[in-house]
């Protein structure tokens, strides 16, 4: 038993200073954090540089009625006569865009918008600014204003989950429900199989430079195989726990920061508990396996070749949700 703690303490000690295992485990994290505060940089580079400023957009109308409500949330609509003077006025920095009303936009609703900005899709403010301005008009005196307001603002939904008995169920669904463990699995797929490749690439490299040979004449196989999957579990361990306190932190901070389908990102306590079980019992599967194909190969290549094996029928679900999603 001592000769298994002795091994146990060598490998749990060499794979701890492993750059590759060091890298893996700060990685994650810190790309987490870095993809976060970049997310607030260019919110606030974008954002509006004054509090409650208001952006001037410019109209050319020429199906004609649309001349009220110009004051909408965030942004003011600016009539022009002309394309040529909405133009002008565009790169006299009068006014930040300006769109086209056609004489045909009642049957075909195409509205031509016009920037000097290269963006991927209109910002939200001046997608909803300019709908709200025709939508307003194009119901003027037709209907009541809490109509109105219903028709630019038709839907709230609220999704909410009831379990078995018709109660509201403590966890609800969603994409923040999904999320999380989604990415948790990516996470324990990849920890279970670094610690479990160690095990494989240190017996193949022991038994092509004959190590091998001179470990076994002083303990056993059974002390030295025990030996190196408690050590590297152990290391993998020591990984996983340092991504779930990371997750904590980082799931509070991309709720309050990120907001939207991540409003309600969170990770609770009892998936905590189930990741940790979860990967000891999967890597105590795969170290096993991998210890196993680490000793029929006879070289380092070989036992690589032979364990893709195993590895891919551990990501065939992912390709499934893949395809399912």
């Amino acid at each position: 038993m001592n000769k298994t703690l002795l091994i146990l303490r060598h490998e749990f000690a060499q794979t701890i200073r492993r750059k590759s295992f060091i890298l893996m485990t700060v990685a994650f994290p810190l790309i987490a954090l870095l993809a976060i505060l970049a997310f607030q940089t260019i919110g606030g580079l974008t954002g509006p540089s004054e509090p409650g400023k208001i952006i001037e957009i410019g109209y050319v109308d020429y199906s004609g009625g649309f001349v009220d409500y110009t004051q909408q949330d965030g942004v003011e609509l600016i009539s022009h006569p002309s394309e040529e003077d909405a133009t002008e006025a565009l790169l006299a920095d009068d006014i930040n865009q300006y769109f086209v009303i056609p004489v045909d936009y009642l049957s075909t609703g195409i509205v031509s918008r016009y920037t000097l900005d290269r963006e991927l899709e209109p910002p939200d403010i001046v997608w909803q600014g300019i709908k709200s301005f025709l939508i307003s008009n194009l119901l003027d005196q037709q209907a009541d204003a809490e109509v109105v307001e219903r028709v630019k603002y038709p839907l709230s939904l609220a999704s909410i989950t009831l379990d078995e008995s018709g109660n509201i169920a403590p966890q609800q669904g969603g994409f923040s429900a999904f999320i999380v463990p989604y990415i948790f699995s990516i996470l324990l797929v990849m920890a279970i199989f670094t610690s479990s490749g160690f095990i494989l690439q240190g017996l193949g490299e022991e038994k092509e430079n004959r190590v091998m040979e001179i470990l076994l004449s002083s303990v056993s196989p059974r002390q030295l195989i025990t030996g190196k999957v408690l050590g590297l579990g152990a290391a993998g361990l020591i990984q996983i726990l340092i991504w779930l306190f990371a997750a904590r932190f980082l799931a509070d901070m991309a709720s309050s920061s990120i907001g939207g389908i991540l409003s309600n990102l969170q990770v609770p306590a009892d998936f905590l508990i189930i990741s940790l079980v979860y990967f000891i019992l999967g890597y105590l599967l795969f170290a096993v396996v991998m210890a196993g194909v680490g000793s029929i190969g006879a070289t380092a290549r070989e036992s690589q070749q032979l364990s893709m094996i195993f590895t891919l029928s551990a990501m065939l679900p992912f390709f499934l949700v893949s395809l399912i999603m």
